[in-house]
């Protein structure tokens, strides 16, 4: 990518209003751009077509344009792109690399604490989540099809091991920024951590992982900012991106904006928004003053 104009994207989804560290990756987000002489791009992950709702993108909207984040061309909606995230999917698949998965969440749940109640100690992803078992990884097509056609539910997963075993190489990222634990420079990607993740659901025609990594790519995305929380998952995403063909974008993960007891601000716990700070009579450079972007 070396000569190429940079180019960063911040990639909000709207299925909430947003706070302070939305706030603060947007900005930062910009703020390298414009010291790079970079374009800046808006990315509206809307994926999950039942909690992203057209009211809440107008509120995230006006909510960027309020703080002063601007952005240099048209937004490219992810619910717009399903095509091209099924096509990539189903190679996967055709490619044996990629299986329908039929263990719903509660059954997953029952199947891990047998195994711990006989002292198996389960392997978590990052995230905390249980790895997946895997069992479904070696049933033969015919049934496959068979539980396809009675329409039980399925979630498409990548098979990690074929999908490491076929990239051979060794998987490594560079690093602007820092790990939870200081790591930066070269960083060696171990995506075997995450197990068998979902690439798609019947509900959402595309994971975070799959669509993240594709559309970087095709808005020839070369930075991306984004919170320290998403470090592991680049792991997962250099995988995809060696398995598809794809230049790696440089990485630069940053501090996460914390409430008074050390915890990373989310929508799900109702967070003070945006919205609330200037109903209260915050303005845009009281925000910049509070994150530390002043």
């Amino acid at each position: 990518m070396a000569g190429r104009q940079p180019i960063f994207r911040f990639a909000p989804s709207p299925n909430g209003r947003l706070h302070l560290g939305h706030a603060y990756s947007a900005l930062l987000n910009l703020r390298m751009a414009r010291a790079t002489g970079g374009r800046m791009l808006l990315r509206i992950e809307d994926t999950d077509t039942v909690r992203c709702t057209p009211a809440h993108e107008r509120a995230m909207l006006e909510d960027l344009e309020w703080i002063g984040f601007e952005w240099d061309e048209p937004p490219l909606r992810q619910s717009e792109h399903f095509d091209r995230y099924r096509d990539f999917a189903e190679t996967l698949q055709i490619e044996n690399l990629a299986y329908p998965a039929f263990m719903s969440r509660s059954e997953i749940r029952e199947r891990v604490a047998l195994e711990e109640s006989g002292g198996v100690e389960w392997p978590r992803d990052p995230d905390g989540a249980p790895v997946y078992p895997g069992d479904e990884r070696d049933w033969s097509e015919a049934h496959r099809e068979s539980m396809i056609m009675s329409g039980a539910p399925y979630a498409l997963r990548l098979d990690s091991r074929r999908a490491i075993a076929r990239v051979a190489s060794r998987l490594t990222w560079e690093e602007a920024g820092a790990g939870p634990n200081g790591e930066t420079g070269e960083v060696e990607a171990k995506p075997e951590i995450w197990g068998d993740i979902v690439l798609a659901r019947k509900d959402t025609p595309a994971s975070y992982h799959l669509a993240c990594v594709l559309d970087d790519a095709y808005q020839e995305v070369t930075h991306v900012v984004r919170g320290r929380d998403l470090f592991p998952a680049t792991a997962v995403h250099r995988l995809l991106q060696e398995l598809a063909g794809l230049d790696a974008p440089e990485y630069f993960h940053h501090d996460l904006i914390e409430d008074a007891d050390g915890t990373k601000l989310s929508k799900s716990r109702g967070d003070t928004s945006l919205a609330e700070l200037r109903q209260a009579g915050f303005q845009p450079s009281d925000i910049r003053r509070k994150i530390g972007l002043a």
